[in-house]
């Protein structure tokens, strides 16, 4: 008989501590992808200001950034890329700013607005 009390109560500790495994296991899973999508905007960002630089043509430098950033959305529209000039003399810096928001797996938390940024140095 003391074997089945025994059963229930395993049975009663697993109910208890099943939610908050649950939460940590899925919010582990939510922070990995917001960490990846924050470093793929950074290395678009950063993408798309090499283009700027070399290039000097914004809207291929947007191009780059979209393509780069395609990995966590395919559909991030160009208003949403923004380059710190149009034109890019020899010896200044180019900035190109992603802004993006990462919607969640469970709905629990988020969304979460993102921004990458890369920074270059124009004809370097």
């Amino acid at each position: 008989m003391k074997r089945d009390s025994e059963r229930g109560a395993a049975a009663v500790e697993f109910a208890i501590l099943l939610p908050l495994l649950l939460m940590l296991v899925l919010g582990t899973i939510e922070f990995g992808r917001a960490y990846n999508a924050q470093i793929t905007l950074t290395n678009a960002a950063r993408e798309g200001a090499r283009v700027m630089a070399i290039n000097k043509i914004p809207a291929e430098a947007k191009a780059k950034a979209q393509d780069a950033a395609a990995p966590i959305s395919t559909s991030i529209p160009t208003t949403d890329i923004i380059l710190s000039t149009d034109t890019c003399p020899v010896g200044t810096q180019v900035t190109l700013t992603i802004k993006y928001t990462l919607s969640t797996i469970t709905g629990i938390a988020g969304p979460f607005p993102m921004t990458g940024k890369g920074v270059m140095l124009c004809g370097g």
